[in-house]
C-alpha cells in the first residue's frame, strides 16, 4: 500500500522530469520561433527534411501537452492533501497501486481512464 510520503515522492519526482522537460520543449520552440522569423528562410520547399512549420507543430503540442501535465500533477497533489488521492474521481473507485506507480497524477481508475 502506498502511503502519502511515497505517493508525494512520487508527485515530486514526476514534477520535476515535467519542468525540465518543459523547459527543453519551451527552448525548442523559442529556436523554431526564431527561425521562422527569419524572413530568408524558405523552408517549405526544400525536399530535404521536415518544414519548420512542421517542427514548430511538433514543438508547440509537446509544450502544451506538458503544461496540461504539469495542471495534471497539481491537481494530484491537491487530492493528496485533501485525502482523495488513489480515489478515481469519476466513479469513487480505487486507481489502483499499480496505475498510480506507472503515473503519479493519474486521477481515473483504468476503467474509466479506457472510457
Amino acid at each position: 500500500m502506498t502511503t502519502d510520503d511515497d505517493a508525494r515522492t512520487r508527485l515530486d519526482a514526476e514534477r520535476a522530469d515535467l519542468e525540465a522537460r518543459l523547459a527543453d520543449a519551451e527552448r525548442a520552440e523559442d529556436d523554431v520561433r526564431g527561425a521562422r522569423s527569419d524572413a530568408d528562410a524558405d523552408d517549405e520547399h526544400d525536399p530535404e527534411g521536415s518544414t519548420l512549420s512542421q517542427q514548430w507543430s511538433h514543438t508547440h503540442g509537446l509544450v502544451v501537452s506538458l503544461r496540461e501535465r504539469l495542471t495534471e500533477n497539481a491537481a494530484a497533489v491537491a487530492r493528496l492533501d485533501d485525502g482523495t488521492y488513489g480515489v478515481c474521481v469519476r466513479c469513487g473507485g480505487p486507481v489502483g497501486e499499480e496505475r498510480l506507480a506507472a503515473r503519479p497524477s493519474a486521477a481515473l481508475c483504468i476503467v474509466c481512464a479506457s472510457r
